[in-house]
């Protein structure tokens, strides 16, 4: 298992200041689609040259041009991109088509797919690397947690690993280890922790054990 952060609203300097106290926790450093909007691939470029052994994944959240748009995150120093479930099937493919050429991964975020079983083996069969179930921050208040749709990925898929986002937190991350993911993705539990150096490795424990 992997712990992902991700840095949506950090600043690039707080980011770099982050990836440095967690070092030997994170092992893929998130550009999220907050900071990509803002930003471009500068923080993606800057991460890959300051961490190279931190793998890169940028947010792009891709909904169209999947191979164009695949490309410029990839040629930036990306070792993952994401592209939506949703999408239409040729756009997930030139993404993949993308990650082959630049010996890159896919991970497609599941966000308000709607049939989650049904969508998840038709993207299992496009070459993906990671599924990923993803609680929206705009719901997360109502009490949802990606849990129950973690369940219904990892039942269904054969080829790909799945990973999980959305309001993880210290106190959920045990049922989550226990279900199964290559990928736990923690933002504002790190991000916004007192000590994120003791909160990332806290969490990382979990993983290990």
């Amino acid at each position: 298992m992997k712990l992902q952060v991700a840095l949506d609203t950090l600043s690039l300097e707080e980011c770099i200041q982050l990836l440095e106290q967690t070092k030997g926790s994170v092992e893929i450093a998130e550009v999220g689609t907050p900071f990509i909007i803002e930003e471009g691939m500068v923080p993606v470029k800057e991460i890959h040259k300051r961490f190279p052994k931190v793998e890169v994944l940028a947010d792009a959240k891709i909904m169209d041009a999947g191979e164009f748009e695949a490309d410029k995150c990839f040629e930036a120093g990306a070792s993952i991109v994401t592209v939506l479930g949703v999408s239409h099937d040729e756009t997930i493919q030139g993404v993949v088509r993308s990650a082959k050429n630049h010996n890159g991964k896919v991970m497609v975020d599941m966000i308000n797919v709607h049939d989650l079983a049904t969508r998840t083996k038709e993207i299992d069969e496009m070459g993906v690397d990671y599924i990923c179930v993803h609680t929206a921050f705009d719901v997360q208040q109502s009490g949802q947690d990606p849990l129950e749709e973690l369940k219904i990925v990892n039942k269904v898929i054969n080829h790909a690993k799945s990973a999980v986002a959305g309001g993880v937190k210290l106190e959920t991350i045990q049922d989550i280890v226990n279900e199964g993911a290559e990928i736990i993705v923690v933002g504002g539990a790190i991000c916004n922790a007192k000590n994120r150096a003791k909160m990332a490795k806290e969490m990382k424990g979990y993983l290990k054990s």
